[in-house]
């Protein structure tokens, strides 16, 4: 079983691939909470050269408040990451993570149907980017 959504951007720069994704989110009702530069940290922290990799944070402030109710911990899961990273071909894959796989392991019920939800919102994220 995969555990993420992907596809690739054969003709789009890293930051035009970082903008369209954000506005993909954005029409599904998803903010970007927090951006981790993969690249810069590992060469400021440990001196290695990495290709251009970023870990999105998205929410939806309103299926992170239900999720919230019905299971207080889910937090620990929460915010849904979004990976770009640009190949050495210079294609830039968009991965996002399913929500499905990541609430699995949680064993509340009340979830399914949330779950659902959210994962077909970032399944269209990934469609409209292929358009």
């Amino acid at each position: 079983m995969t555990y993420f959504f992907n596809t690739i951007l054969e003709n789009k720069t890293f930051d035009e691939a970082i903008d369209l994704v954000t506005a993909a989110l954005k029409k599904e009702g998803f903010g970007v909470l927090n951006e981790i530069d993969i690249q810069q940290t590992l060469k400021n922290k440990i001196d290695v050269d990495f290709k251009k990799y970023k870990i999105l944070g998205a929410c939806s402030p309103k299926f992170a408040h239900k999720a919230l109710l019905a299971e207080d911990k889910i937090g620990l899961l929460l915010p849904c990451n979004v990976v770009v990273e640009e190949h050495e071909t210079g294609a830039v894959e968009v991965s996002i993570v399913d929500p499905i796989v990541s609430m699995s392991a949680i064993e509340n019920e009340s979830l399914g149907e949330l779950a659902q939800t959210v994962q077909q919102k970032l399944k269209n994220v990934i469609e409209d980017l292929k358009n």
